[in-house]
């Protein structure tokens, strides 16, 4: 007998899982169904959006990152936590560091980025990059030390005044109140350079309100186990500091960057319209890793949204390869743009609407909840979002009832009951 097409997934996140769901989804004939591998390093998906959440406990670790187990039981998908060590695209193999090795017909390409930090002196040994689980626990972990320290203020600089600058200052500052002394430092002339202009204005305010300094036009020199060093206008000043967290930059995998493939200069892979590279139709890149130009032309962004997209497109066009059917040529649709500036405050433009404040904080929350990965995932989230003002209410509820008599208590009961059941009275 024929032996069924292996398709190999490299890349858990946004492009790779939800590829893997969609082909598994697809109305594969019995004796066409291919043998689907997703490996990542990680055994949890990272719903990535929602990471600033971690840091203020508005969010738990497994609302954002479920294990891969959990989200593919059923779907026929096997997964595989290992970390890429080559790949041979000559014999179309992958060989991950434990030795095993994964035949493929079909590969799809989603490792995503890595935060550079060797662009500075120092800030591989001293500045927290924000883009993993692991690294929201690192900086937890130093956020905590810091707390528990004596020290009257406690100052952070965040290099990089894009959308991850700019979410963590005022998540952070929210956490640290008034003990929190804030730098955002950027090369560039503004903050969210290449954001609507809506959305750069609610960022400024809640930038303004937070009391963060924006440094603008300046140059990171160097970073220290204290200090940075910062140059503006040829002048170069050495700051203290308790925290530097880097969000600059991303760059591709050395694993994809030492592939005999087309790419540009940073790395990025070249691909068709269909998301298929460059002389090498049996393979798919799509996320951080690919420059892609859409049907129409437009360059595809490197975003969580893009991604996302893609692998809808990627999953069908495998499909489409496998079973002698025509391939759709990507086409990207800009859905707005979401961003969580502090603890219940969030700006979203798109689809012709404008929304701050705590209404666009409940819009983005439902947005992310329907983006989730899989049905059971969405309830169990979606259900905890709801219980928990609830439960909040009913544990500050208890508490005053301990501090109180017994005609005290009743009458609380009384209350909180004509509160909840307001058409009885």
């Amino acid at each position: 007998m024929k032996q069924p097409a292996r398709i190999c997934i490299l890349g858990g996140g946004f492009g790779g899982l939800y590829t893997a769901l969609r082909l598994s989804q697809l109305p594969w004939e019995k004796l066409e169904r291919p043998e689907i591998v997703l490996v990542d390093q990680s055994d949890c998906f990272l719903f990535s959006p929602l990471l600033y959440e971690l840091l203020t406990k508005e969010l738990q670790t497994w609302e954002i990152a479920p294990p891969f187990t959990e989200i593919l039981a059923g779907t026929g998908v096997r997964f595989c936590q290992g970390v890429v060590a080559g790949i041979d695209i000559d014999e179309r193999r992958v060989q991950l560091q434990d030795g095993l090795e994964i035949p493929y017909d079909r590969l799809v390409l989603a490792l995503g980025g890595e935060t550079p930090l060797d662009m500075v002196p120092g800030a591989m040994s001293y500045a927290f990059p924000f883009r993993t689980v692991t690294d929201a626990y690192r900086l937890e972990e130093r956020l905590r030390v810091l707390e528990e320290s004596v020290a009257d203020k406690i100052r952070v600089a965040i290099v990089g005044a894009g959308y991850s600058g700019v979410e963590l200052a005022c998540k952070l500052a929210d956490r640290l109140g008034e003990r929190g002394r804030f730098r955002l430092i950027d090369i560039s002339d503004q903050i969210l350079r290449t954001s609507p202009e809506f959305n750069r204005t609610a960022a400024s305010k809640a930038l303004e309100v937070r009391g963060v300094w924006i440094d603008l036009e300046t140059k990171v020199e160097s970073i220290a186990l204290e200090a940075i060093a910062l140059e503006y206008k040829n002048q170069v000043d050495t700051i203290p500091v308790d925290l530097v967290i880097w969000t600059v930059g991303t760059q591709v995998a050395p694993v994809v960057r030492t592939l005999p493939l087309k790419q540009n200069q940073r790395g990025q892979l070249t691909t068709t319209p269909t998301l298929q590279v460059i002389d090498r139709p049996e393979i798919f890149a799509l996320g951080d890793l690919a420059q892609c130009l859409d049907a129409e032309g437009q360059q595809v962004p490197a975003t969580a949204q893009a991604a996302f997209q893609q692998a809808d497109y990627a999953g069908w066009n495998i499909w489409a390869s496998l079973t002698n059917r025509p391939l759709l040529p990507f086409r990207y649709q800009h859905l707005g743009e979401m961003m969580t500036l502090g603890t219940n405050n969030a700006t979203f433009t798109g689809l012709g609407i404008k929304l701050d404040g705590t209404l666009a904080h409940v819009a983005r929350r439902l947005a992310y909840l329907y983006r989730m990965p899989t049905l059971n995932h969405q309830l169990k989230v979606g259900f905890n979002w709801l219980a928990h003002p609830i439960v909040e209410t009913l544990s500050v509820v208890s508490f005053f009832v301990k501090q109180v008599g017994v005609l005290e208590q009743f009458e609380i009961f009384r209350l909180f009951y004509c509160a909840l059941y307001p058409l009885r009275y």
